[in-house]
């Protein structure tokens, strides 16, 4: 019988040619790991050439590139052979806004009459579907001759779009154009003109109406059919946070899967927990990750990092007002569509208000500063009312909003109704506003100031805060004792922005800040580091010992910067790039790599040690904290990746199944995995049900988990301690610079069994 929690996952990247049956072929090998699950990215049909799966276009179909559902039922019976659940990926919230999809197809041709016209989130009180698809203006187009009609639909290039019935009559391409349930409009329309929900700013996905029980059936049948057939035996939900009733909609999937664990990924922010009633067995483990860096990170350390990353860089901001900044220019550019769509819902709104007579410019004023202030991905008020956590939260933040503002009328008249809608208008637009709210943070945050403020790149993190790096023992045991055995543990995915042992060798900068202002000091004299900005050179630098040793790390760390330094929107936009300066940036990123290979520094060497010691540290502490460890395919290994599409490289199975008993890091690590594992297998219930402490001081942290007079401690210390030959040790592992990581087993003295 497969456990309904599993002992460990391991998540599996499907697509770019890795696929069911290539995945079936690796099940011993996955099986004897110790892993109770697979953890699969999305197997449905996707967009041609999709190299991740979120963009699809049929949710009734498995992609037959995979291999289709008879590929897939293979590898259930596969995996079911060898006591190996499976955990599914669903997206609910938005599937391919293209052609390819065929209920939005459906929709193009027969608009607001199609049977599918309900499933999408689209603003037709706005006119036409607006499809922001045109390399040039649509006049320009068509006076270039560039559409053409031929077998009922609209051509441009390789693209067809379809007619609706009956307007192929006229010869007549601006009157034909006219007369269709579209517009094609050029692709910068997008910034503010579009009429669909989207996910982030991601025009190329449509948000779905899953609020809507017809379209929930629609959406999930497939997923349904496939539990009841014992096929999948647990769910992730992406991107929660997107949908209009987080609640509602995990009510209706546990009821309809009653046996099934549900996974939710959900960013958490600061102390925030999960709402009370959300019928989901835990996390996927983001604020996990989170947590194990900050323990890892000694506060004194960081404080000098501090000091020397402001000297060189001459940044001087808080992380709060880089991040408020970040809020406004994101609302002006890539989200401006989200913003106008909602003053336009909140005008609706407050027609007939008796608190204030507000114009567009007070509504957009007072959205925008309600936006900004807001420091969680969103409230979750709803058709059943808001909880008294969130009337809190909002009053905190229309205070903070109204800062500054010559008038506060317009937003506490709307502060007032995110707090207690009435009308079916005050609820649309509170959905909407909490859907956005949770876009623009994840954007600000982890896309923009997490790309400027480049002080500690390990807690500019997906679910982490860069300006709480580190972590009391105090604090760390009080979260620990808030998480769940259910709870996920995650430390890579194919969505951090770096690999869990690329961010513990920049967690080794805290613990050895003189080592990294040495190799500071050294990079200024090389020739590429003069036509490099200094936050770029502080960020580059952090990024080399990330990647040092991993395979063409010069052209990874190339790759990376040109995706890094237009995602902070400074100088370089993906709309607008500054190749000079990316350029500049990977030429410096490949001189530094270059001089290090040549001669590497002692700087470097006690970094990458204490580096080694720290991977051990994460793996130990991932594997025993409460919850239970997800394995990124490949982490078992030496895994050096920084944000994606890195992180998605293919990983070589053969490799790692001869890992265990080799030298170095990677065979240690593997060794260490599958013994962990192994341990969790043997002491499931003790894990499960342990209370734990954590307890960090100067010398090392320790995890220690106790439960009826049995005690299990892991520990790194960070100097050499006297060597314990007791029976109680488990694991134990001395780094070169001296760290020692430890796991021990111990029963108390007059303990029972």
């Amino acid at each position: 019988m497969i456990p309904t929690i599993p002992t460990a996952t391991y998540r599996v990247q499907l697509r770019e040619g890795f696929d069911f049956a290539r995945l079936e072929a690796q099940l011993d090998y996955i099986a004897g790991l110790g892993a109770s699950h697979l953890y699969l990215s999305p197997i449905f049909q996707a967009t041609e050439g999709s190299t991740h799966g979120y963009d699809i276009t049929d949710p009734t179909q498995v992609d037959r590139t995979l291999g289709g559902k008879e590929g897939f039922q293979r590898l259930a019976a596969a995996a079911k052979a060898r006591n190996l659940g499976i955990i599914l990926d669903i997206v609910p919230n938005h599937t391919a806004f293209t052609p390819q999809n065929p209920w939005l197809n459906d929709v193009l041709r027969h608009g607001r009459a199609s049977d599918y016209a309900r499933h999408f989130d689209i603003d037709w009180h706005a006119g036409p579907l607006v499809l922001p698809f045109l390399a040039e203006p649509f006049e320009k187009m068509l006076t270039d001759g560039a559409f053409r009609v031929a077998d009922g639909q609209w051509w441009v290039g390789d693209m067809a779009l379809p007619l609706a019935p009956g307007t192929d009559r006229t010869d007549d391409l601006r009157t034909l154009h006219d007369a269709q349930n579209w517009r094609l409009v050029h692709y910068e329309m997008e910034r503010d003109s579009i009429t669909h929900r989207r996910f982030f700013n991601v025009t190329g996905l449509i948000g779905m109406r899953v609020e809507d029980p017809r379209v929930f059936d629609d959406t999930h049948a497939l997923i349904l059919s496939m539990v009841r057939d014992g096929q999948v035996q647990g769910l992730r939900v992406d991107h929660i946070d997107g949908l209009a009733d987080p609640a509602d909609y995990l009510t209706r999937l546990s009821e309809a899967l009653p046996e099934t664990p549900i996974w939710v990924e959900k960013i958490l922010v600061g102390d925030e927990t999960l709402p009370a009633g959300w019928q989901t067995v835990g996390t996927t483990g983001y604020e996990a990750g989170r947590l194990i860096a900050r323990m890892l990170t000694p506060e004194n350390g960081l404080r000098q990092l501090d000091d020397a990353w402001r000297e060189a860089t001459g940044i001087d901001v808080a992380f709060h007002d880089a991040l408020a900044r970040a809020k406004s220019e994101i609302l002006d550019n890539e989200l401006a569509a989200e913003r106008r769509q909602l003053v336009q819902l909140a005008t609706t709104a407050s027609s007939g208000s008796a608190l204030a007579e507000a114009g567009p410019e007070s509504l957009r004023e007072a959205v925008t500063a309600l936006l900004i202030a807001t420091p969680r991905y969103r409230t979750y008020v709803d058709s059943r009312g808001t909880s008294d956590d969130d009337r809190r939260l909002i009053a905190d933040i229309a205070d903070q909003a109204a800062q500054g503002l010559r008038s506060d009328a317009a937003l506490r008249m709307l502060a007032a109704m995110w707090m207690n809608p009435n009308t079916w208008e005050e609820h649309a637009f509170v959905t909407r506003l909490q859907q956005v709210s949770g876009a623009l943070l994840a954007k600000a945050q982890e896309d923009t100031a997490g790309f400027r403020w480049t002080r500690y790149l390990p807690a500019n993190e997906v679910g982490a805060e860069p300006d709480e790096a580190s972590v009391t023992g105090v604090d760390a045991t009080r979260i620990m004792a808030g998480r769940r055995s259910s709870d996920m543990v995650l430390t890579s995915s194919h969505d951090t922005k770096r690999s869990e042992d690329s961010r513990m060798r920049m967690v080794a900068i805290s613990h050895l800040p003189q080592a990294f202002g040495t190799l500071y000091q050294a990079a200024l004299s090389l020739p590429e580091a003069e036509a490099v900005r200094p936050r770029w050179r502080w960020y580059v630098l952090q990024s080399a010992l990330g990647l040092y040793g991993a395979e063409d790390a010069a052209g990874r760390l190339a790759a990376h910067m040109e995706k890094a330094m237009r995602e902070a929107k400074l100088t370089s936009f993906w709309t607008a790039p500054d190749t000079t300066a990316e350029d500049a940036a990977s030429a410096f990123g490949a001189a530094v790599l270059a001089a290090w290979e040549q001669d590497a520094p002692d700087a470097l060497g006690a970094l990458l040690a204490r580096g080694q010691a720290l991977m051990m540290a994460q793996l130990l502490f991932k594997a025993v904290m409460p919850g239970f460890p997800d394995i990124y395919r490949g982490t078992e290994d030496l895994f050096l990746a920084l944000t994606d599409p890195d992180n998605r490289r293919p990983v070589d199975f053969t490799a790692l199944a001869g890992l265990p008993g080799s030298d170095g890091i990677g065979g240690r690590k593997a060794d260490w995995t599958r013994r962990l594992l192994s341990l969790r297998q043997e002491h499931s219930e003790f894990l499960r049900e342990a209370a734990c402490e954590v307890r960090i001081d100067k010398d090392g942290v320790d995890l220690i988990r106790e439960l009826d007079g049995r005690r299990l401690v892991a520990r790194i210390s960070y100097a050499a301690t006297p060597a314990n030959s007791g029976s109680d040790v488990v694991l134990d592992w001395s780094s070169a610079d001296g760290c020692q990581v430890r796991l021990s087993l111990q029963q108390m003295e007059g303990a029972g069994h």
